[in-house]
This record gives structure tokens, C-alpha cells and sequence, in this order.
């Protein structure tokens, strides 16, 4: 959603790279550029005057005429001023003292809201939480037995007792839902409520209606972030009426300008808590303002890529991978199974085009993340799965009627399997030499990458000795013949035909003083 205007900060900032100082002429033209990268990216105006009044009035201070790098320090000053504008510290959800907590969920029809609930059940029950999802929604067609399906696909209860359909008091559904939750021990309830498609007095008093009703201790206002500026005049507007504590931002996967995204925190004084970036449950996670910035800079989103690491990969997995790497083998026993199971572990993790994109400085190669090939990895996986056991432990052994069959039975060409076992090996080969602090293969004399100066020597290859003879007489004769050479090179001089050191009186012929100054 943020490619446009990472791509125009990017561009803005490289024009000052290189420059010793700034001068008054060159701060006007960053903030001009920075401000139409932002109304490019339909932030709102009023918010976008407050972003360049800061980062001018910052950037012609002390902070940045007395930095070492002052396109660095505008970086940084950029960087602060979109978390500020983001919503500043990441907000967390308020928990009740005695469960359970309610959270009340409200929007526009179309925002998301029901997927919603089931995304925010199955990310608080990765918690340690025991959620239940309330139908409140009894006017959207199927809008009950839709959050019904998300919560079963989410593994998590419901609570239902009407049709929907124009039928049944949601209020009423509402209130019963908290004894209900009491009852089973739910310690949060999530009430999915009806959204209309525009403004109207009936949506804002039935929404009023319930909030009263349970008195939710967070009413979280959810919005579709592909929407524009229409997103911030409507949560204004739910916030006159109704009231919220938090925002909820839909879709940020989307390809639409994510101008709405930046301006409503500001607009509303309300901070965004949670983003919903796909379509898969799992896709739902805590805003975090300043990660969500250095995003946008092309920084990356390395905090990120590592609690998603942590959350797939257990600590004794890993453990044990690194000491078949680290061994003493050569990262031998590290097999075929072994890669399959790494593979299918970076796989729960996500999309690899997404993983990727939160490393720093994949904007430049964007083009190319996008068209990653995610269903490489399942044929990979299906070309593992047509080995035997044997092969897999030992991919040496796979000869060309080997590698005919597993390309049969993972239907695939001959040349991707060897392939395939090709890049195995090389892949093994580089990992353990990280593992074991080598640093990249192939790159000698660079620290961390590929050792130290012992390794840029070339190794030497030892010529090959004259064989001995394999039968005792004539071998003990050759043994003789050698001696006898070597007492008659002594007694002619030293090796390589020089005079012995025991002549005192030898000097080296004119010729080599000379050379030799």
C-alpha cells in the first residue's frame, strides 16, 4: 500500500546524499517533495501541513547543521515525525479487572468487521486468551452463519442464538452474551455489530444501544484502509456518535494509496491498535507506529520478521540444525529432511514476498520480490517427497535412473531434480561455513566473510614424489642410489648446487653485488 510513497521518499532523499551542509534552499526543496509524496499518497491536508511544519522547523535547527551526516539526520527527523503521526508508542488493549473483557467492534458495512473478529479471536487465543465471538450483525444476509464458519476456521467459540437475517433484538444478544461467557469461562467476549453503507441514525443508535448494553471496556472503530479520505470523515463521525478507543486498519495489502492509514490518528486523536494485511486468518497483528514508518522509509522490519521467526521456529529445532552444520563433518548430516523441515517452517511463516519486503532495502529490488513464484517451494517439496529415505539422507547416491524417477513421481523435468540436488549441496556447503564463523564462502580477506588473511593464501598443490617400487630388492637398491647422491651433492656444496656453508671465503660473483646494491 505505502510502494508510491516509499519509492518518492526514497528519491527525495538520495538528491541529498553526498552533501557536507544544508543549505535553506535544499531543506525548501526535500520538504516540497516530501509534501507531494504525501499528498500523492492521499494523506490528509491538515495533516500533512502539521508533518512539514515539524520537519522544516527541526531541520533548520542544530540537530542537523551540526550532524556529521545532516541527509541522515533529515532521514531520522523524517522517521520520528511519521511515527508521531502514526500514533507515536505502539497501544495496547486494556484488559478488564474481572473477565470478561469486551471488545465491541464497529464500521461500515464492508470494512471487514466479521473476518475481523475472527482474525482478533485467533490471534488473543494465541495468547494464552479464551475468546467468544457474539453475532450482534442480524441484518446483513448469512452474516451469522459467516462468523460462525470464521470462528470454527479459527478455532475459537460463538455465540449465536438468532437467524440474522432481519431476525432477532441485537441488543439483546449482546447482554446475553456476557452471562453466557461467564458461564463457560470465556475471559473475552468480541461483539461483531451491523454496519450500514453511509452515515445513518439507525446504524449510530443501535450501535449506541449495545455499547450501552455491555459496556465494553474498548470499542474498536474498524476501517477499510482502501478507502481514502472517506475513512477519516466516517471515523469522525463514529466518534461523535458512538465513541471509540482504537482503530482498526483492513486491507493494508491493498494496492490503493494508504493516504487514510497516516492521517487518522491524527485526525481523531485515537491510536490505531491493530492491521489486518491479507486475507488469511494469521494475517492480523499490533500496530506498531514506528516499525509501520521505517517501512515506509525502506528501512525494513527486522522486530517483526523475528517475533514471526520466533512464534514458527522452536528453540531445539534450531539448536539441533546448527550442530549438524557446525559439526565436525563438514555440515554433512545436515539432509534432505532436514532442509524439507526448514522450508516448510519458513513457509508458516508466511508469504516469502512479505518476509522479504521487511528487510532493509528490498524497495530497490521490489519488482523482482513481487514476482517470487511462491509455489516454487511446493515443488521443491514435492521433488524431497518422491526420494526414498535413503536418497534423502545420502544425495550423493542419486545417479540418472534415480533422478528419472523422482521427476516422474513429482511430476517434474530430469534437469530440476539435479538441479535441485545441486543447489543442496551448495546451500549445505555455505551454511555451515556461517555456522561454524567462516562467514561467506568465496570471499577471502573480508571480515566476516570468508576468514581472515591465513585464507587468502592460495594453497599450494604438492607436486608428486617419484614412486617407489613396489618390489623390496629393487626399492632398497633405488634407497641406495639416492644416498649416494645426496653425500655427493654435500661434498660438492649445498643443496641446489650453492657452496657449503663451511666455506668461509665464498662471495657472491660480481654480478649479483651489483643487483644487489
Amino acid at each position: 500500500m505505502f510502494d508510491t510513497l516509499s519509492d518518492r521518499l526514497s528519491a527525495t532523499f538520495k538528491n541529498l546524499r553526498g552533501k557536507g551542509r544544508l543549505s535553506e534552499a535544499d531543506i525548501d526543496a526535500t520538504a516540497r517533495e516530501i509534501r507531494i509524496a504525501l499528498l500523492e499518497a492521499d494523506v490528509a491536508l491538515p495533516v500533512v501541513r502539521a508533518f512539514i511544519a515539524n520537519v522544516k522547523e527541526r531541520a533548520r535547527g542544530s540537530e542537523v547543521s551540526q550532524a556529521l551526516n545532516p541527509a541522515q539526520q533529515v532521514v531520522k527527523i523524517v522517521n520520528e515525525e511519521l511515527v508521531s503521526i502514526l500514533g507515536g508508542e505502539t497501544r495496547r488493549l486494556r484488559f478488564a479487572k474481572t473477565a470478561p473483557t469486551v471488545i465491541m467492534l464497529a464500521g461500515l458495512q464492508g470494512a471487514g468487521k466479521t473476518t475481523l473478529a475472527g482474525k482478533l479471536g485467533l490471534w488473543l487465543k494465541s495468547q494464552g486468551h479464551s475468546p467468544l465471538l457474539v453475532a450482534c450483525d442480524l441484518q446483513r444476509p448469512n452474516a451469522v452463519n459467516q462468523l460462525s464458519v470464521v470462528a470454527e476456521r479459527a478455532g475459537v467459540a460463538v455465540y449465536a442464538p438468532e437467524p440474522g437475517n432481519g431476525v432477532g433484538d441485537p441488543v439483546q444478544v449482546a447482554k446475553d452474551s456476557i452471562e453466557f461467557a461467564k458461564a463457560k469461562v470465556h475471559d473475552i467476549v468480541i461483539v461483531d455489530t451491523a454496519g450500514r453503507l453511509g452515515i445513518d441514525q439507525e446504524l449510530m443508535r443501535q450501535a449506541a444501544d449495545i455499547r450501552d448494553a455491555v459496556s465494553p471496556d474498548e470499542i474498536l472503530f474498524v476501517v477499510d484502509a482502501m478507502i481514502g479520505q472517506d475513512a477519516v470523515n466516517t471515523a469522525e463521525a463514529f466518534r461523535d456518535g458512538v465513541g471509540f478507543d482504537g482503530v482498526v486498519l483492513s486491507k493494508l495489502d491493498g494496492d490503493a494509496r494508504g493516504g487514510a492509514a497516516l492521517s487518522i490518528a491524527h485526525v481523531t486523536g485515537k491510536q490505531v491498535m491493530f492491521a489486518s494485511n491479507g486475507e488469511k486468518l494469521e494475517d492480523f497483528d499490533a500496530f506498531h507506529p514506528d516499525r509501520m514508518a521505517s517501512r515506509i522509509l525502506d528501512m525494513g522490519d527486522l522486530l517483526t520478521l523475528i517475533e514471526q521467526a520466533e512464534k514458527t521456529f522452536s528453540q531445539e529445532e534450531a539448536a539441533k540444525m546448527a550442530s549438524k552444520l557446525q559439526s565436525s563433518k563438514g555440515g554433512k548430516d545436515f539432509t534432505l529432511d532436514d532442509f524439507l523441515a526448514q522450508m516448510e517452517q519458513v513457509r508458516k511463516m508466511g508469504s516469502i514476498s512479505k518476509l522479504l519486503g521487511m528487510l532493509p532495502g528490498m524497495g530497490q529490488i521490489k519488482d523482482q520480490i513481487n514476482n517470487i513464484d511462491e509455489r516454487d517451494i511446493d515443488r521443491t517439496a514435492a521433488i524431497i517427497k518422491s526420494m526414498t529415505a535413503k536418497e534423502r539422507a545420502e544425495p550423493t547416491i542419486i545417479n540418472g535412473s534415480r533422478r528419472a524417477r523422482i521427476a516422474k513421481g513429482s511430476g517434474v523435468e530430469v534437469s530440476a531434480v539435479k538441479s535441485l540436488v545441486e543447489r543442496f549441496f551448495e546451500a549445505r556447503k555455505m551454511m555451515s561455513k556461517m555456522a561454524q564463523g567462516g562467514g561467506m564462502p568465496g570471499m577471502p580477506g573480508m571480515p566476516g566473510m570468508g576468514g581472515g588473511p591465513g585464507r587468502q593464501k592460495k594453497q599450494i598443490k604438492q607436486a608428486k614424489g617419484k614412486r617407489k617400487s613396489g618390489n623390496p630388492m629393487k626399492r632398497k637398491a633405488e634407497e641406495a642410489a639416492a644416498a649416494e647422491r645426496r653425500e655427493q651433492a654435500a661434498a660438492q656444496g649445498g643443496a641446489f648446487g650453492l657452496p657449503a656453508q663451511e666455506d668461509k671465503n665464498f662471495e657472491l660473483p660480481d654480478e649479483f653485488k651489483k643487483f644487489m646494491g
